[in-house]
């Protein structure tokens, strides 16, 4: 049984909700994950974007190697990050907007790294998203999912299938499947699987990265650096 994608007023009116209580419920959940992804993008390094940015709970697992850009469709939830931003603690933090990550208001190849935490499965349209994010980071460049993935046999999905008919109000879809995402790779000729596994210790949560490859236009004239 599959069900149909979240639509975007669905998951803002779930997140308004959620944005007083966010931090102290879904900090400790999801603080593995969370981790794991901003940990890829710190090798990478670099100016990231991270989209579904929220209340700004990744902010501490980022450092000075990397500028970040937030956006989110919930101006409750960034309404909490920019008083974290106010509080001179996150000078890594260049900004949070509120933007839809189906339309991404930035040029293409403008970012390092995208970072997407528990964001491609609630989203109204999951490979319009994606084509987004790769659209802006630059070639050479990552795209790093965190998430909780479809367990897709066996007792778990089944536990999937009947939680996902419960907890759509919650703004949440708990039977999304890897496939969308290997699909969508597939159908992307310069999109790379790079990376998928499971995030210690429980393996709850899965970290997938996608690279954009660099043209074979590009390699054969690399840019060359003027001194002057």
């Amino acid at each position: 049984m599959t069900f149909r994608d979240l639509e975007t007023s669905t998951v803002q009116s779930a997140y308004a909700r959620w944005a007083p209580i966010y931090d102290a419920v879904c900090g400790p959940i999801m603080v593995n994950g969370r981790r794991a992804a901003a940990m890829a993008a710190r090798k990478h390094g670099g100016r990231v974007l991270e989209v579904g940015v929220g209340t700004g709970l990744s902010f501490d697992d980022y450092d000075a190697s990397t500028e970040i850009t937030g956006i989110d469709v919930s101006a409750p939830m960034l309404a909490k990050a920019r008083a974290k931003m106010a509080s001179g603690r996150y000078p890594h933090v260049k900004g949070v907007h509120l933007m839809d990550a189906h339309a991404l208001d930035f040029a293409d190849a403008t970012f390092d790294c995208v970072v997407a935490q528990f964001v491609i499965t609630l989203v109204e349209n999951p490979e319009q998203v994606l084509s987004e994010c790769h659209r802006v980071v630059k070639p050479g460049g990552r795209i790093i999912l965190v998430n909780h993935l479809y367990s897709e046999v066996g007792v778990a999905a089944a536990i999937e299938r009947w939680a996902a008919q419960r907890t759509r109000g919650l703004g949440l879809r708990p039977e999304f499947p890897f496939a969308r995402l290997q699909a969508w790779a597939q159908a992307n000729s310069d999109a790379i699987l790079v990376e998928r596994r499971k995030v210690a210790p429980f393996g709850i949560y899965t970290l997938v990265s996608f690279e954009r490859s660099v043209s074979p236009e590009a390699m054969r004239h690399p840019a060359v650096m003027e001194i002057g």
